[in-house]
């Protein structure tokens, strides 16, 4: 007796499973073919809901400039952490402090501010805090915490929330785009168009976590 049509249509995009007709050995084969497809959808939804998780911050401890010995999932416990990635020298960097010290003043407490200093041997990060009266716990000799969060760049911008869950992750913002000019702006003018974004998009993710921690 010939097996019974075997047929398994998935819509996905413009691709569509292969549909079976065909009897015998031809049915088999195209069976495990389906198979294999249905499969591989499973996978590819599995994978999106994993990426929908909220990824686990790598711990870490370093020294403050006046001596404090600064664990990060000890200060995510008592309030949401602002980590921030710089370089005396990043225009970047330049452009978004002051976005990140008004973040400061207006949160207080609620939230900590962590100025993790890496990729800079000439400069003084102490100097540069003082004399812009940056309001932040100054963490020096950051190269190997910006490599366990994949920071290669100035800046990078993150929130840990007190599961040690990174609720903000400024890297993986969309790109935002400067207005048209004719001509390829300066690494200056980028900044001051940029920083004000990440900063906006920072409020957001804060005002979020602080919700929940209610």
């Amino acid at each position: 007796m010939m097996p019974r049509t075997i047929q398994y249509l998935v819509v996905l995009g413009k691709e569509e499973a292969p549909a079976c007709h065909k009897p015998h050995a031809a049915a088999v084969l195209c069976t495990m073919r389906i198979k294999l497809f249905v499969t591989i959808l499973i996978l590819s939804f599995a994978n999106a809901v994993a990426a929908d998780e909220p990824r686990i911050a790598p711990d870490w401890t370093l020294q403050s400039v006046g001596g404090e010995t600064i664990t990060l999932s000890k200060v995510a416990a008592e309030q949401p952490v602002i980590v921030v990635f710089w370089a005396t020298w990043c225009p970047y960097c330049k452009a978004l402090m002051p976005h990140v010290q008004s973040v400061r003043l207006e949160y207080g407490d609620q939230v900590r501010i962590l100025a993790v200093h890496f990729r800079d041997d000439n400069g003084d990060p102490v100097e540069y805090m003082e004399n812009a009266a940056y309001d932040f716990t100054v963490l020096p000799d950051g190269d190997e915490v910006a490599k366990l969060n994949d920071i290669w760049g100035t800046p990078g911008v993150l929130i840990v929330d007190r599961d040690m869950h990174i609720r903000f992750d400024q890297y993986a913002l969309p790109p935002y785009d400067l207005p048209a000019t004719g001509k390829s702006p300066s690494h200056g003018k980028k900044a001051a168009y940029k920083a004000p974004y990440w900063a906006a998009e920072l409020r957001k993710a804060l005002d979020v976590v602080l919700e929940e921690t209610k």
